[in-house]
């Protein structure tokens, strides 16, 4: 998954970070940061939507829905637009299950910021994440069946194991105890919470 994380973060045009950092007055080093322990979530319910409500078609639907390529060149118009939401939901509308606001005040701890300026980041961040799956899903041919390599790249069935190798190399290594949060979360996410 970390080829993923690395792909994502070099579609990201025009300073992406650094214009949401702004926005939201933080330093845009916490943005770049959070986007590696975003997407596992984002990916993680993604899955659990294709496993539990529709296939590939919920996924599609989704994606068709909330994944607008176009953001990726476009993240003013996506900021001021989210920005001015007057509801905020980390949750995204449930995807994130109720991981999203645990999130928040993961992220809140970890960079120390405000919990107000924490909850804003996921929403800010799913647009250029859906985003840019609805252009890999565009430009291959397998579309959206694809997600699944980047869920589980040792194919065992398993993204769990995938993905404490992408958090243990991004930043977790000075403070395991994040990691492990992070790895509940998701584990609560796929375990089938109903």
């Amino acid at each position: 998954m970390s080829d993923f994380i690395n792909d994502l973060l070099g579609n990201l045009s025009g300073g992406a970070t650094d214009k949401i950092g702004s926005s939201l007055g933080i330093d845009p080093q916490i943005i770049q940061q959070a986007i590696p322990l975003i997407a596992p979530m984002i990916l993680g319910g993604l899955k659990n939507q294709s496993t539990n409500f529709g296939g590939q078609d919920r996924v599609d639907h989704i994606l068709n829905k909330y994944g607008d390529p176009g953001v990726l060149e476009n993240v003013d118009g996506m900021i001021m637009n989210k920005l001015g939401q007057s509801n905020v939901d980390p949750n995204l509308g449930g995807l994130l299950g109720n991981s999203g606001s645990s999130v928040t005040n993961l992220l809140s701890e970890k960079f120390g910021i405000d919990g107000n300026t924490a909850m804003k980041i996921i929403p800010l961040v799913a647009p250029l994440i859906l985003g840019y799956l609805s252009k890999s899903k565009n430009e291959h041919p397998e579309g959206s069946a694809g997600f699944a390599s980047f869920l589980d790249q040792n194919g065992d069935g398993n993204v769990l194991d995938d993905v404490v190798g992408l958090l243990s190399g991004s930043g977790q290594k000075d403070n395991s105890g994040q990691g492990g949060g992070l790895m509940d979360l998701l584990g609560g996410l796929l375990g089938g919470k109903k």
